[in-house]
């Protein structure tokens, strides 16, 4: 008992004293180390009162002053369950007591007369036209086979194939063929054994057939004998006097008819290429790659010279570029600085069915062009479904060529009665197919990368016990294909199939338009895909499961007529595909977030953007919404006008909160970080995990985890790369995706030269504020102070912050109280002491999950945001807290009174 009178039990450390001795130098020295030890540390007292505790909860939560509690006689003497500081040597009133923060509920000023509701609880567009529809209800309960447990499917994969293909023949589909019993039966036995436990064999066999280099040659036709028996060569001059006596044009033509890759090269042949570039836009960046490519290689020369193509942070294109292919969103940034499109002839709107958000508003833009350039800018849209006649009356009454492409017939099976289970119900498409038809390429349209990989690995477990059984079994070989696979493997569809095997192709719509894949008879077309939609009321961006429209289940069924007589089997009934699906697909600039299009009307001068000439205009609410957006992030004045920092915002390719990210980071002093971070929020996921090896993979990404959130993480990830010399065996060793670093960094020099284009432009104006350094300073590091990094995220980003509710590892948004979850993945998930985060999206999968979190200090909110969020008076509840339910607390059934908080302390 140290410190205590052995005798009479009363402390004796207040007349205790010090000794010395003195050192080998004549030094006194303390030979009391305890003591020191004691004294140095801060003197803590424990409180005695039952109820201090909560009285000091109650002063942070309701702000009390706490000087005036703990001047009480209650708190005079000592507290059993709380730890403080000596009053005597405390200062009190220094101590910070927490922020209570609510949302500005005010308007912007410019907006003060119109009249819209920014708490939308309701999605803006209908997605199907009946809400009762069998393909409604599938697409919102999902598949059962993805929904379901590794276990689960292993115990229904023992089902025997032939006894699920039989009843598929005799109950869903009317094809002929189907009738004839070819299956080889597989036994229970069998399936189990190469089931159980087997998904990581199916996983590397599946591996070891994608690394297999090439299939042979790709044709024995010369490149001009394959040109000229292209449907749209018969209408080659036709074509061309239609291009030279009208400024706008609508071409139709089925899939596959010639018309992305010939139309442009007959523009160039007569001479359109002399005045100008002429540009063929794509939704999608690989359709754009692949196309540039074999254009390339028709007109014989490297991508880059004569044919060329321009995504979003990567340009391969000269000064000797004829044909120019290239997204639709890189061309309407090239009308932000040339609104009449000088440096192009003719410009070609491929695809245009799509309706993405930028074809929409190309139309208008290139609309006036054509007009202010008086006959000396042509206009095409061109795709394979399109309704002519309205593509003709918007486009001024022009005319509409069609072209005859499909060559062979297309057979088309609906099924008898609804498939709830999509991705099983494909899996036998598929195996019936190959067992039962004659030779040709199947391919398969699924909704995501997900459903892919696992029908792949499914396919593979199945067939082997095929092969196993049966040698005349032919192989099939199983190709994936979306927008996250590397380049090299997604142009391994594109080959031809070796004789006595066939191809199996599992793709998203990406292969819907623009990929033309060679050899495809048999398409299987479940009904749905994976599209992208912004509720306004949470400001999420949702990948929702939905069913297609007719002219994609047309544009589907088009695949299967290139080379021959095709099938299409579609997975739903007839009744659905008349009923229940929409004629065209809804129009993607009526389902997405405004707010980055509205930042590129508004640097075009365009300032009334609510009445736009859109071929489907928005609904006025989301165009308000997106203003509204733009004005808290100071995008915008009060009087609606594009501000400095707005302008600024708009140079750069993304979303305008990671522009306004960027921007403020050079204020903060950590451009160098933030441009890494941003870098690396522009690619896919860097790290993956192997399913043989995850609990490994855990580990190692745990080592570059920062307490402080993800996108700090990130940074931690590229400077390691950095270090190591850019290290692929250093990526191998850390499970890094190594193409997704090689990524970031091209985007990080494409963002730099960017920012040097803008600190070239202040110089020459002299005007500017926002970045005021001398030239080599703007681009600067913190050298550590990583708090810097995260107010500049904050400063973008705090529409997406979010509070520690009451319940366990939930949390609850700032903006909307919304109730999300941090990803299991993050380096904050089930962190204690994490009260504030900002996020960078929401997912919703079976929760709302937040995807790369960072924690921040709250006052940051109102000091960094004060447009969107205030901090409360003294003594004011927020709405937040007023919204809350009282729950009564005493029980009088409960005798030890459990349900003091101070109890659950011991």
């Amino acid at each position: 008992m140290k410190n205590i009178d052995q005798k009479d039990g009363k402390e004796i450390f207040q007349s205790r004293k010090r000794h010395y001795q003195n050192d080998s130098n004549g030094y006194q020295q303390n030979i009391n180390t305890d003591w020191d030890q004691n004294e140095n540390q801060k003197q803590k007292i424990r409180k005695n009162v039952t109820d201090s505790w909560e009285m000091s909860q109650i002063s942070k939560a309701y702000g009390t002053k706490k000087k005036e509690i703990l001047a009480t006689e209650e708190f005079s003497n000592v507290d059993p369950f709380l730890e403080l500081d000596d009053v005597e040597q405390s200062d009190v009133s220094s101590e910070e007591e927490d922020i209570e923060i609510e949302k500005v509920k005010d308007n912007p000023p410019f907006l003060k007369d119109k009249k819209y509701d920014n708490s939308r609880k309701t999605l803006p567009i209908h997605l199907v036209k009946s809400s009762e529809g069998v393909m409604n209800r599938i697409a919102s309960n999902g598949s059962s086979f993805m929904r379901d447990s590794k276990e689960t499917r292993i115990k229904n994969k023992k089902m025997t194939i032939e006894k699920e293909r039989s009843e598929k023949a005799q109950n869903n589909y009317r094809d002929p063929l189907s009738s004839s019993d070819i299956t080889p039966k597989v036994s229970n036995t069998q399936i189990s054994e190469v089931t159980i436990g087997g998904y990581s064999k199916a996983y590397i066999e599946w591996q070891r057939q994608r690394k297999n280099e090439s299939y042979g040659k790709k044709t024995k036709k010369s490149m001009q004998e394959q040109r000229e028996s292209l449907p749209v060569f018969k209408t080659r001059d036709d074509l061309l006097k239609a291009v030279h006596d009208n400024d706008f044009l609508v071409i139709v033509g089925e899939t596959g008819s010639g018309k992305t890759t010939q139309i442009t090269q007959y523009l160039a042949e007569d001479g359109f290429g002399n005045n100008g570039i002429i540009a063929c836009t794509q939704p999608r960046r690989v359709a754009a790659i692949s196309v540039a490519k074999r254009v390339a290689d028709e007109v014989g020369c490297h991508v880059g010279d004569e044919v060329g193509y321009t995504i979003r942070f990567e340009d391969v294109t000269s000064d000797k570029t004829i044909i120019k292919y290239m997204t639709d969103g890189m061309l309407q940034r090239e009308a932000l600085v040339d609104p009449d499109m000088n440096k192009y002839s003719a410009i070609m709107l491929d695809e245009a069915h799509e309706r993405t958000v930028a074809t929409d508003v190309l139309f208008a833009l290139l609309k006036k062009a054509v007009i202010r350039r008086k006959g000396t800018l042509k206009l095409i849209a061109t795709s394979a479904t399109l309704d002519a006649t309205k593509f003709s009356n918007y486009f001024n009454d022009c005319p509409v060529l069609k072209i005859p492409g499909r060559t062979y017939p297309v057979e088309i099976f609906y099924s008898v009665r609804p498939e709830m289970d999509y991705i099983a119900a494909t899996l036998e498409s598929i195996i019936q197919i190959h067992l039962e038809n004659p030779s040709g390429d199947i391919l398969v349209f699924l909704t995501g990368r997900e459903e892919i990989d696992t029908c792949c690995e499914t396919l593979v477990d199945r067939m082997k016990v095929l092969y196993n059984q049966h040698d005349d079994v032919p192989e099939l070989i199983i190709l994936p294909i979306y927008s996250a696979l590397p380049s090299e493997m997604q142009s391994r569809i594109f080959e031809p199939t070796p004789k006595g095997k066939r191809k199996v192709i599992l793709a998203t719509n990406i292969a819907e338009t623009s990929v033309t894949i060679d050899g495809i008879l048999y398409v299987i077309d479940p009904g749905f895909v994976k599209i992208n939609v912004f509720d306004p009321r949470s400001g999420m961006d949702s990948l929702i499961i939905s069913p297609i429209s007719k002219a994609q289940a047309n544009q589907r069924a088009g695949r299967a007529g290139r080379t021959g007589p095709g099938k299409c089997y579609r997975l739903y009934t007839k009744t659905s595909y008349e009923h229940e699906m929409l004629p065209n697909t809804v129009p993607e600039i009526q389902r997405q977030n405004l707010s980055n299009t509205i930042l590129m009307l508004k640097a075009m001068n365009i300032s009334n953007v609510l009445e736009f000439e859109f071929m489907d205009p928005p609904t006025e609410n989301a165009i308000l919404t997106a203003l509204n957006e733009l004005y808290i992030l100071e995008a915008l004045d009060d009087e609606g006008n594009l501000t400095e920092i707005g302008r600024y915002m708009a140079y750069f390719p993304m979303e305008p909160s990671l522009s306004k990210t960027l921007i403020k980071s050079i204020e903060f002093g950590c451009s160098e970080e933030m441009l890494t971070i941003v870098s690396m929020l522009s690619v896919p996921d860097i790290f993956f995990r192997p399913k043989e090896k995850r609990e490994i993979a855990d580990k190692v990404k745990a080592k570059f985890h920062d307490y402080n959130g993800d996108h700090l993480t990130f940074l931690h990830v590229y400077e390691k790369w950095r270090e190591n010399n850019y290290s692929k065996n250093w990526c191998q060793d850390n499970f890094i995706h190594e193409k997704s670093l090689r990524r970031a960094r091209d985007v990080r020099k494409q963002l730099i030269r960017i920012i040097d284009q803008i600190e070239r432009e202040e110089a020459r104006s002299k005007t500017s504020n926002i970045i005021n350094l001398s030239h080599g300073q703007v681009i600067r590091s913190c050298r550590g102070n990583l708090d810097q990094v995260r107010k500049a995220l904050v400063s973008g980003f705090f529409k997406n912050s979010a509070k520690k509710s009451s319940e366990e590892s939930v949390f609850n948004t700032l903006a909307d109280n919304v109730a999300v979850h941090i990803y299991p993945s993050s380096s904050l998930f089930k962190k204690s002491m994490v009260d504030y985060v900002i996020y960078h999206s929401v997912v919703m999968t079976t929760k709302e999950y937040m995807h790369c979190v960072t924690k921040i200090d709250p006052k940051w909110l109102v000091k960094y945001a004060p447009k969107f969020f205030r901090a409360c008076n003294e003594g004011e509840l927020s709405s937040r807290k007023k919204s809350m339910k009282i729950q009564p607390l005493f029980d009088r059934f409960d005798p030890k009174q459990s349900w003091r908080i101070s109890r659950g302390r011991r």
